[in-house]
């Protein structure tokens, strides 16, 4: 196609100066362009659109592109381009779906050359097939830097959130609790205190079972004049006999003295819960430690388990825990671990759409361990599964994820000189990870 703008010189003079075609005869040259089209945008116009599936690649002719990539609500900007930038070369010679966005920044031209001409190139000669490869590694390169930062932000937003949802409910239990105290200690207070106070009868416990427990409040109701305040007291061991062997005034401050009790109980197991959530995290991020250590793989599962519990409730996941106890401890870097649980256990709980099993199994390897984490979602097919570690690599939707996951994990397990393997069939999907013990 002609371009009225460029003479066929000059963006030949632009596919020359890339590293991809550089190397080109000016006869191939000649046969790019007349077999390419040119594409002509306007400020904000899509060239290329991040999920789509690719059949070109493009030469920019004129003008500026920003390349950005969807990670979750967000774009992630990777690079800016100008005239004689390759874009979209490594989606097109794979055959997949493009991995970023390539927009206009404001009027721009590009040259849009089809697979079947570069399939045509590469087959002229091995300079060629070198040279593409070195632009789509060197490409992949830069992008996976980009978003290996960015994938660290996301985890600090995944440990984030699941704190924010950890914390709440301990936090506002005992905001709610203390309230509550300082209303039954005034309630106490204003009421004569007995001398010596009664007690319960010897023995005496609130009952285990929770239909027992609603049965006996019902009972206590009558004589403490209210639920909260019959809670309070089976809570404190009393019972209905005990009570009416009290003197009739003597209820009223027993009632309330008892509903101090309690909440200071509840105050006490908010506090308690809170302290085990931030002693959690300490660990699972190895603070104020050595990064490489002996460590209890177990630790860091349950931990993990902690930081995504919010996850694992909103759909009701199940969670089966089987783990040796003759599981040993392991030389290992503890947060690069943490971080791979993390990424195995939150696919898993998409892959099932947040209901289903989730099984972290732990288990003896000669002097290693091995870490299996199972979901009952659906299967991952064979062509799937050979490319699940590929960077860049996703079944999930553009903003979804960025492929980096899996990928990341792969190599920390490597780094471990440990192996990551995957089966799967339509009873479970399993990823296995066997860790020796001692970094290679």
């Amino acid at each position: 196609m002609s371009h009225e703008h460029l003479p066929a010189a000059e963006i030949a003079d632009r596919l020359r100066a890339t590293a991809l075609f550089g190397g080109l005869e000016d006869e191939q040259l000649a046969q790019i362009i007349d077999l390419g089209e040119i594409v002509d945008l306007g400020p904000g116009d899509a060239l290329i659109e991040e999920g789509e599936v690719a059949d070109a690649l493009y030469v920019v002719l004129e003008g500026e592109l920003d390349v950005t990539k969807r990670s979750g609500t967000t774009n992630v900007p990777l690079a800016r381009v100008g005239p004689g930038s390759l874009q979209g070369e490594i989606a097109a010679l794979e055959g997949g779906r493009r991995l970023a966005t390539v927009r206009a920044v404001g009027a721009a031209e590009a040259l849009r050359i089809p697979v079947d001409v570069m399939r045509q190139l590469l087959a002229a000669g091995p300079d060629v097939a070198l040279s593409v490869i070195r632009t789509a590694v060197g490409r992949l390169r830069s992008m996976e830097a980009t978003l290996r930062e960015r994938e660290k932000l996301a985890g600090l937003g995944t440990l984030a959130a699941g704190l924010a949802h950890e914390l709440n409910n301990p936090a506002a239990a005992a905001s709610r609790s203390a309230r509550s105290l300082a209303e039954a200690i005034g309630a106490a207070e204003s009421l004569p205190r007995p001398s010596p106070p009664p007690t319960p009868p010897p023995g005496a416990s609130a009952p285990t079972s929770a239909l027992d427990r609603a049965d006996l409040i019902d009972e206590v109701a009558g004589l403490a004049g209210s639920s909260e305040a019959a809670s309070a007291l089976v809570d404190a061991g009393w019972n209905p006999a005990a009570l009416r062997a009290q003197p009739a005034e003597v209820l009223p401050w027993l009632a309330a003295d008892a509903s101090v009790h309690q909440l200071l109980d509840e105050l006490a197991m908010a506090v308690d819960r809170i302290s085990e959530i931030v002693a959690a995290v300490k660990g699972y991020a190895y603070l104020d430690q050595a990064p490489r250590q002996r460590i209890d793989v177990r630790i860091g599962l349950e931990q993990t388990l902690v930081i995504l519990r919010h996850k694992l409730r909103e759909g009701g996941v199940t969670v089966v825990q089987e783990v040796a106890d003759d599981l040993p401890e392991i030389e290992a870097y503890g947060s690069e671990l943490n971080q791979v649980w993390t990424n195995l256990v939150d696919n898993a709980i998409d892959a099932m759409d947040g209901a289903g099993t989730l099984t972290l199994r732990a288990v003896r390897d000669g002097a290693g361990v091995r870490v299996s984490i199972c979901n009952t979602g659906a299967p991952i097919p064979p062509e799937i599964r050979t490319r699940l570690f590929e960077p860049f690599y996703t079944t999930k939707p553009p903003g979804k994820g960025t492929g980096l996951g899996l990928h990341i994990s792969h190599n920390v397990v490597g780094r471990h000189g440990g192996l990551i393997e995957v089966e799967s069939d339509e009873a479970a999907t399993c990823f296995h990870v066997s860790l020796p013990n001692v970094v290679a």
